[in-house]
């Protein structure tokens, strides 16, 4: 009766297998994040807060060097592997031609990552060191350089095995690649918890990402995917994807998004960190980690029919697209919702309660602009996902205007105003220019792609 009751009402709200999983994972990383906020605040101080989180924001340098390409690889595999059939759990049959080219990808994604990560960790090393010792603000009793070193170093080993799982998602195996998330992020949370509670401080960050690389490359190689990617790995004939001719025409201009995201996503913590401190940074960082928390759970409605996309937009079955896409949209957006409410609710409570943990976020009102501008993403980010399935990126320009408008915002308005200057800059970018700008995008470009294609072809499991 119970299990029959939950069939029902997860069908209801949009929860398969793949979904499930991810939200599991996001289930667990929010409510882990929550008590992890609680044990930053016990067992760190407000500036080792504030290195906590700007660390964060220096890793995700890393994003100059991915520039884009883990959503692509996900992308192209989904494209090709339209074309074939599974003869088995880790053989693949059908045309030669389109096995020979998902082959080439995988060597693509083992070459190409293993040479940008060697690059990433000294670039991480160089730069952390620099900005740290630059600005330290006279806490010269906070230990940093060496769990710097060790989250430099387990970040540029999870860089070599992201490509490898957006090409498994990319192939269909999307519910495989949700489970290996959901264990990832369960040692992840268990050890940042472990980790705080014997007094790791600032090694937390390092020993945690080390525990999440083991996970993955273990649920990689000690099951049924090596044979899996073996399998594809020896594929590879005279037919293969050509990065130049195919995937750079597209990938430049997705690299230029990603990097304006940075500007848009990863500046405000090291600003703040320079002009206000690492206690106001630390509010930042973990005001953003909680409202990144719900924005990561509604949009695992949407990552998770990336495949599923690409393979309908591959078969010009336009149709069961848009109602997949429609029918996805009203549910994480409705979560979203409820999620952000719930969220300012709390933290507006334990301000009127005077519960100390409060003074770890951001006040009230720059904490309520962001919650704002959470919601006003959801639909960017959809709309963009849903667009770049074609194998396009017309929110280049949108994002590249949002990126520098941001990144001036941040630094002009946040040196001359602080804190609110910054938030109430972020905010106005993205309601008052982004949101308008990617609904005109997403609706003029469907338009334009899908102008007089009948929505005929093969369904596909969604």
């Amino acid at each position: 009766m119970y299990i029959s009751f939950i069939k029902k009402y997860s069908k209801i709200i949009g929860i398969d297998g793949a979904i499930g999983y991810t939200v599991l994972s996001r289930i667990i990383s929010a409510m882990g994040g929550l008590i992890t906020l609680l044990f930053i605040a016990i067992f760190l101080s407000k500036e080792e807060q504030g290195y906590y989180y700007t660390f964060g924001s220096i890793i995700a340098i890393q994003v100059f060097f991915e520039l884009g390409l883990n959503g692509i690889i996900t992308q192209y595999s989904a494209h090709e592997v339209a074309h074939l059939q599974w003869s088995s759990r880790t053989e693949l049959t059908g045309e030669i031609k389109h096995l020979s080219r998902l082959s080439s990808l995988l060597h693509f994604c083992i070459k190409v990552f293993t040479f940008i990560a060697f690059f990433l960790f000294i670039l991480l090393e160089i730069s952390g060191y620099i900005f740290f010792s630059k600005y330290h603000h006279g806490n010269i009793s906070i230990s940093w350089q060496f769990p710097w070193m060790l989250i430099a170093f387990t970040t540029s080993l999870m860089f070599l095995v992201n490509p490898i799982l957006a090409f498994i998602e990319g192939i269909g195996k999307v519910k495989e690649v949700a489970q290996l998330r959901f264990f990832q992020q369960l040692i992840n949370v268990s050890t940042i918890l472990f980790m705080l509670v014997l007094g790791g401080k600032l090694w937390v960050l390092g020993v945690a990402s080390l525990g999440s690389f083991l996970v993955l490359v273990i649920g990689i190689l000690f099951s049924y995917r090596k044979k899996m990617l073996a399998f594809i790995y020896k594929a590879q004939s005279q037919w293969k994807i050509n990065y130049i001719k195919e995937i750079f025409p597209y990938q430049w201009k997705i690299a230029l998004s990603w990097i304006s995201g940075y500007f848009i996503f990863q500046l405000f913590n090291p600003v703040l960190f320079v002009i206000e401190g690492p206690t106001v940074a630390g509010q930042m960082g973990m005001t953003l980690a909680a409202l990144g928390g719900i924005s990561s759970l509604s949009m695992s409605w949407i990552s998770t029919k990336v495949p599923s996309i690409s393979q309908l937009i591959a078969l010009k079955n336009y149709n069961i697209l848009d109602e997949l896409f429609d029918k996805t949209l009203k549910q994480l957006s409705l979560l979203n919702f409820l999620l952000l409410i719930f969220f300012a609710g709390v933290v507006y409570t334990f301000t009127i309660f005077n519960i100390p943990i409060y003074k770890r976020f951001l006040p009230i009102a720059p904490l309520s602009l962001l919650c704002l501008v959470t919601f006003a993403n959801q639909f960017i980010f959809s709309w963009a996902t849903y667009l770049r399935c074609h194998k396009q990126e017309p929110f280049l320009i949108n994002s590249i205007v949002g990126g520098i408008l941001c990144a001036l915002s941040t630094v002009i308005l946040g040196n001359y105003f602080g804190l609110e200057g910054i938030v109430w800059g972020y905010f106005a970018i993205t309601c008052v220019i982004g949101l308008p700008w990617g609904y005109y995008l997403f609706i003029t470009k469907k338009s334009e792609w899908h102008k007089n294609v009948i929505g005929k072809g093969e369904e596909i499991a969604i």
